[in-house]
């Protein structure tokens, strides 16, 4: 089944290229840290943690901070200097941690963007995310005017000469900076308020962002979190946030220090008009909102519910990574309580929902293969009748079967694969029905890359079924020697090859336990009643 989905060519080459770079960084990254520390597999985690650093760091500091305009500069000097060990940390921390939330931010961005994890139902989660752009900056860029250093002098022009070009102020903005008599406590006291309310607008923005995706990760692990605050607080040591000059309205600035990562379209005021500026930055934000869009996205069909094999079990509710089933109360008058409905505007098709339903057994004699739930695209018949195909091809002493996620190394079409959207939609009970049947003298299961698996919770599922500590379980009959799993991107394909030797090798080692029998397709001439084998 083809499930690749189109494409711009440029947006495909650009993301390839993207790729190239996350890639060795990401590797290098699981290596380091271990996949379940890797920072980038963290990034949204990161954001929401980070966030909550400089909040905590600004309402320290604000105890200390004085708000009018004439004794913020002097109250900050003071922060830093006389108080450096305490209060001029926690400033350090605040600028640091912004700095580095637009940094988690960006790659955030670019390595979903890499991934093509933003297209099609996964559209909102992208489209939410590009307010929270302009929330972050607002948010950085009035924290600036608030050291009325000169490179809050020179921030706050700007922006007034910016906008005073929307007519939405009785009186130009820039009049408050003219000379240092005009700038008034009580605009002062404005810029503090919208200090502390844009960030609260940024917190919501941030939770509507996942509201669409299951068990959201906002919190990152200790140990990550632990390494990101030493970092945080040796930077601040080591380099302590500091003011330039006081700002003098009387004159300008010769020279200022830019904070890059917050003010990188500052410098172009000085080139083009304001209108230019704000033309470069709605265009980018339209843009960057139709993405999903740019090309149309075509995706396989919504997972469908079988009501004849559903007891509404709830299994299929708790495994989905988009929260794109939901319970409803019974409508066929089986003696259950309630059944599975799959909401198809947030499906994408993983088909993790049926390798969690217990009716996903490729031992079942039937007519017509059915479970509870399916793919209509790739039900669980055609895995299991690609199955039996490949393991037809399967040749020498040790009969290696790989059930492949097409996001992965395994992904590239081999002879002894069969491929899935994701290794969590291969039910336990074919590992069980490949062995048990002598189809094959082991499997691989061969996932994608765990810290960047493309339907978030594939591998931490397959991993858990596997060890029998989430249902469905992997049978305790099924010989684990014969079972291996690896996580693999597509650009390990070395990896894959490796631990494929290397369970080839010790099957070969292992007793042959029965004779093999004849492999048969599934016919529909199979007129035997519906059954489960034990």
């Amino acid at each position: 089944m083809a499930r690749r989905r189109s494409d711009n060519p440029i947006l495909a080459a650009l993301k390839s290229g993207l790729r190239a770079l996350f890639e060795p960084l990401e590797r290098a990254a699981d290596r380091l840290f271990s996949p379940a520390l890797n920072p980038l597999a963290n990034l949204g985690a990161l954001g929401f943690f980070l966030f909550w650093v400089v909040a905590v760091s600004g309402i320290y500091l604000f105890a200390f901070f004085d708000t009018g305009v004439v004794n913020a500069y002097a109250s900050l000097e003071w922060i830093s200097r006389e108080h450096w060990f305490h209060a001029g940390i926690m400033r350090s921390f605040h600028r640091y941690a912004s700095d580095l939330m637009v940094v988690v931010m960006a790659l955030h961005l670019l390595r979903e963007f890499s991934l093509d994890r933003y297209r099609g139902v996964r559209w909102f989660s992208w489209f939410t995310g590009v307010p929270i752009i302009w929330f972050l900056y607002v948010s950085g860029i009035t924290g600036y005017w608030l050291v009325w250093d000169e490179l809050a002098q020179y921030v706050a022009v700007v922006s007034a000469r910016m906008l005073d070009v929307a007519p939405i102020f009785g009186e130009p903005i820039a009049r408050n900076f003219l000379t240092p008599e005009s700038l008034s406590s009580r605009f002062f006291t404005l810029l503090v308020f919208l200090h502390i309310a844009v960030p609260l607008f940024l917190l919501l923005a941030m939770w509507i962002h996942i509201q669409r995706i299951s068990r959201p990760r906002v919190n990152p692990p200790r140990t990550l979190a632990a390494l990101v605050l030493l970092a945080l607080l040796a930077l601040s040591l080591w380099r302590p946030a500091m003011s330039q000059g006081p700002a003098d309205l009387s004159r300008v600035p010769a020279e200022i220090g830019l904070d890059w990562l917050f003010l990188p379209l500052y410098p172009l005021a000085d080139l083009w008009s304001a209108g230019a500026l704000w033309g470069l930055l709605g265009a980018a934000t339209v843009i960057l909102a139709a993405m999903p869009w740019l090309p149309p996205f075509r995706r396989p069909r919504a997972a469908e519910v079988d009501l004849a094999h559903c007891n509404g079990c709830n299994r299929c509710v708790e495994d989905c990574p988009y929260e794109a089933i939901e319970l409803v109360p019974r409508s066929d008058g089986l003696p259950f309580p309630e059944q599975a409905q799959v909401k198809p505007n947030l499906c994408v098709s993983c088909g993790i929902c049926m390798g969690a339903c217990p009716s996903s057994s490729p031992f079942r004699r039937t007519t017509e293969l059915r479970t509870g739930i399916d793919l209509p695209d790739y039900p669980l018949r055609a895995l299991r009748e690609r199955v039996l195909a490949a393991a037809q091809t399967l040749t020498g002493p040790s009969r290696i079967l790989v059930l492949g996620c097409e996001h992965g190394a395994a992904g590239g079409g081999r002879p002894d694969t069969v491929a899935v959207p994701c290794a969590a939609m291969v039910p336990p009970s074919m590992i069980d029905f490949i062995l048990s049947r002598r189809l094959a003298d082991g499997v691989m299961v061969a996932g994608c890359s765990e810290s960047t698996c493309y339907n978030r919770l594939g591998a931490q599922w397959t991993k858990a079924r596997f060890t029998r500590e989430r249902d469905p379980y992997l049978r305790a009959r099924v010989p684990r020697e014969r079972l291996a799993t690896i996580w693999a991107s597509p650009w390990e394909t070395a990896r894959l090859e490796a631990a494929l030797a290397a369970l080839s090798a010790e099957v070969g080692t292992l007793p042959d336990p029965a004779p093999r029998p004849a492999l048969r397709a599934a016919s529909s001439e199979d007129r035997r009643p519906a059954e489960v084998e034990p």
